[in-house]
């Protein structure tokens, strides 16, 4: 059983300049509507974008911007992120990667699960901890797919007794707008675990790297509080 750690991470987007150049990207975009492209200026970026887009909330000229995410994370979490109708997603097959031939399946653990031995309703103590019954779960199942591989059937329908931590590697591409929505919804203090444990170190490298568009995003908010927010 091979167990591995989820992350999210930009993959077109390097640095600061490279963000700063889909911003100037932006403020070109924005000023066609007056014909004013030849205002722009080797920092007129940030003054443009804090006044139309930030204090106007003129958003949709953001959606010219687009960045594009590499993630591995549980099935479950891909279910919950494919909900974000708007980006484009290309995602590891189960149907077409043969976890016996092409490589070995993987899966992620939850954080949080008990190492020692809780006790159960009845008050009597449980055989297994929390996470000895998860290993146990995670290792019958990989069991039962490798002998339906080997009696011949195929991924497709071997694949049906993988369980939602089965690892799954997702790319998404998506303007800077619908990301704002992204990390609104997905880093507040309602939003799944497992999605908040990649989501948060992701927004803090949008942060980090698009200047100005995502400062005002506060992880563990409220998700009433955060959706009030300009997307």
């Amino acid at each position: 059983m091979q167990i591995v750690k989820p992350y999210a991470k930009l993959m077109d987007v390097a640095d600061e300049s490279a963000g700063i150049a889909l911003l100037r990207k932006i403020e070109w975009c924005g000023r066609i509507s007056h014909r004013s492209e030849e205002a722009q200026g080797e920092d007129s970026w940030r003054r443009f974008i804090e006044a139309v887009v930030i204090g106007h909330g003129d958003w949709s000229i953001v959606e010219h911007a687009s960045a594009t995410v590499d993630a591995l994370v549980d099935r479950g979490i891909t279910h919950e992120w494919v909900r974000h109708r708007l980006f484009s997603y290309t995602q590891e097959s189960t149907r077409f990667v043969n976890y016996e031939k092409k490589m070995p399946a993987s899966f992620i653990q939850p954080e949080g699960l008990i190492a020692e031995p809780a006790r159960a309703a009845n008050g009597e103590p449980c055989e297994l901890s929390p996470a000895q019954w998860w290993g146990h779960a995670i290792s019958t199942a990989e069991s039962a797919y490798k002998n339906l591989i080997g009696a011949g059937c195929p991924p497709q329908i071997a694949r049906s007794v993988f369980p939602n931590a089965l690892a799954s590697r997702i790319i998404v591409t998506g303007n800077l707008r619908n990301w704002r929505h992204f990390f609104i919804m997905r880093t507040t203090k309602e939003a799944h675990p497992q999605m908040r444990e990649v989501a948060i170190p992701l927004l803090a490298e949008f942060k980090a790297k698009i200047p100005i568009l995502f400062d005002d995003i506060e992880p563990l908010a409220k998700q009433s509080e955060s959706m009030k927010r300009m997307r």
